[in-house]
């Protein structure tokens, strides 16, 4: 089972070698993503005229487990809603923290908003305080 679930903002600034990349250079292996954020990743490459086959290429190489949203996982990612929506998370971030939750993992995340939540999950803000 792994440690760490990454957030598309977590994987992206690894990446791009953004401020954080350290902190997600250091709990990447072997560290899960759900394919909404995995998603996420590649649509913001097209966004910046970036080729998503060359961060899929480069995914090849880390030992990142892009994990399927089943059933289970939209289920427990609309539960959440309740207990988010006053901070205006969006899906995704849902599927993220829904992922985190049903691993017992550590969730990095440039989102600081995130650590206002109540949920019972580990939070861990890859940029500022950490």
């Amino acid at each position: 089972m792994t440690s760490v679930v990454l957030d598309a903002s977590a994987l992206i600034a690894f990446l791009r070698g953004e401020p954080g990349a350290d902190v997600v250079r250091q709990r990447i292996a072997g560290a899960s993503i759900s394919a909404v954020n995995y998603s996420e990743v590649l649509k913001k490459t097209i966004e910046v005229n970036g080729l998503p086959d060359i961060v899929h290429a480069h995914m090849g190489t880390l030992t990142v487990n892009v994990v399927p949203f089943d059933e289970r996982q939209a289920r427990s990612t609309a539960a959440l809603y309740p207990a988010t929506k006053s901070l205006g998370l969006s899906f995704a971030d849902r599927a993220c923290l829904g992922l985190g939750m049903s691993c017992g993992a550590t969730v990095l995340t440039t989102e600081g908003k995130w650590t206002r939540t109540e949920l019972p999950v580990k939070i861990k803000l890859i940029r500022g305080k950490h």
